[in-house]
């Protein structure tokens, strides 16, 4: 079965979901590396939550999504709305590896003049589909895409990734019930859950549990899985295509850091920039992995 994502990239021809795992597996690892080098070029950035939603949006990027680089307001292309906007790493490398811009232009990330900001900007850089950074406004204007949408009744689908940290704003909760009440079954919400924030765990912070009855006593059909799982993401998202008549979180359990051993759950890297000894550690474990995958 050939599977819905875009047509543009040299993996068309990828059928099974071995297959596409392994492909998105070898995306994930590039964005991971490449982030990090961006991250170490400006001297500032956000690699705890690059890492973490690697595997998420390079599932998306690479596979799922009906996008075209070269048409980026197509109107019946599918939106991600990147709600947790202060990880622009990912972000970043997966527009540029999706075609919405060269990737030469990795090199100019945070610096004067550059598109590339440290929170998205639809006004600057094709594929963004909403200015987001702030947390808590990136979900309510994915809701209004979605109710769009579904007014229309066109045939997009409308992905959003959020951190769990995130769903400490109050805003978070207002789009989910309306989405539940309007039964949004074009809308899918991805939680990060890596149970870090800036400083502390989630739950030290403002408890989030019992996180999936929660989603549920708002009207949204609930799912959870390995969000590192390529082959477990690709097949939630094959699924959340399909007509539903309910919104769809999927709760994708990660490691803040995940790929970088001294990166990997620990609160202190939500922000912060490598050194040279710790960058060239990073790599040569992200190189070890890609050479394992390829055995």
């Amino acid at each position: 079965m050939e599977h819905p994502g875009t047509l543009r990239h040299a993996d068309a021809h990828l059928h099974t979901l071995e297959d596409r795992a392994a492909h998105v597996r070898e995306r994930a690892n590039w964005m991971r590396r490449r982030l990090l080098q961006m991250i170490v070029d400006a001297g500032q950035g956000h690699p705890g939550g690059d890492l973490s939603s690697a595997d998420i949006i390079a599932s998306l990027y690479f596979d799922i999504l009906r996008i075209d680089g070269s048409s980026p307001t197509a109107p019946d292309r599918d939106r991600f709305v990147m709600s947790k906007g202060h990880c622009t790493g990912a972000l970043y490398t997966a527009l540029a590896g999706a075609g919405f811009f060269p990737e030469a232009e990795l090199d100019t990330y945070l610096k004067p003049e550059s598109r590339l900001n440290g929170h998205p900007n639809r006004t600057y850089l094709p594929g963004v589909e909403t200015n987001t950074g702030p947390l808590g406004h990136g979900m309510p204007v994915a809701v209004g895409i979605a109710v769009a949408g579904q007014i229309d009744k066109a045939g997009y689908h409308v992905f959003v990734l959020t951190g769990d940290g995130e769903l400490q704003e109050g805003s978070m909760w207002e789009a989910a019930m309306f989405a539940g009440h309007r039964k949004l079954g074009n809308l899918t919400v991805i939680v990060d859950r890596n149970r870090l924030q800036q400083g502390a765990g989630t739950e030290d912070t403002n408890s989030l549990e019992p996180l999936a009855d929660k989603w549920r006593a708002f009207g949204w059909d609930v799912a959870g899985l390995d969000g590192h799982d390529h082959a477990a993401l690709l097949t939630a998202f094959d699924a959340a295509r399909q007509p539903r008549e309910r919104p769809l979180v999927i709760i994708a359990d990660t490691h803040k850091g995940q790929g970088v051993s001294f990166m990997r759950d620990q609160a202190g890297w939500h922000h912060g920039v490598p050194n040279a000894e710790q960058m060239a550690q990073a790599l040569a474990e992200l190189n070890a992995e890609l050479k394992a995958e390829k055995k």
